[in-house]
């Protein structure tokens, strides 16, 4: 029973600690704490969506040119988040996304999910992939419509197109 009670308890650890990187990752993004943003990934780790980038230094490069690509300002309401360990130091996300934002001066709104490979490394769960998908990102004065996109990164993640 104790051995089963101990099973248990690491996974809802483990659950909790995936959760919790997750909330920081959107924090870090929306804060512009590109110190705390790339240490949530592995050394090797790759941010897929409106562009590739692996590495620490190519996803510090990334984030931060954000505002220079004219996406200026942001906030990442993430949910409904999924997780499935694949052992005790591999695990698979998914999870709903809700992105309000600032694209060259103009107010946006954008919808999709992100599905994240994660690893432990050093007791801390850490990103291996994290990949964005758009559903729609469109100006917030027109409203929106399934598949709708005036961003032509954020339409190269749409669900079924490959992404270069």
């Amino acid at each position: 029973m104790n051995d089963n009670l101990l099973d248990r308890v690491a996974r809802l650890e483990a659950l909790e600690a995936i959760r919790d990187v997750d909330a920081r990752y959107c924090r870090a993004l929306d804060d512009g704490d590109w110190d705390t943003l790339v240490s949530l990934f592995t050394v090797d780790g790759e941010f897929v969506g409106l562009s590739r980038a692996r590495g620490h230094a190519e996803l510090r490069s990334f984030f931060a040119g954000l505002a220079e690509a004219g996406l200026t300002a942001f906030w990442h309401h993430v949910t409904n988040l999924e997780i499935t360990l694949d052992g005790p130091d591999e695990a698979r996300a998914r999870s709903l996304l809700w992105q309000p934002c600032v694209q060259d001066g103009v107010p946006h709104i954008a919808a999709g999910h992100y599905t994240d490979t994660l690893r432990r490394v050093d007791g801390d769960w850490r990103y291996v992939t994290k990949q964005v998908s758009f559903d729609y990102f469109v100006p917030l004065a027109d409203g929106w419509d399934h598949g709708r996109f005036t961003v032509a990164s954020a339409a190269a993640t749409y669900p079924g197109r490959q992404f270069a």
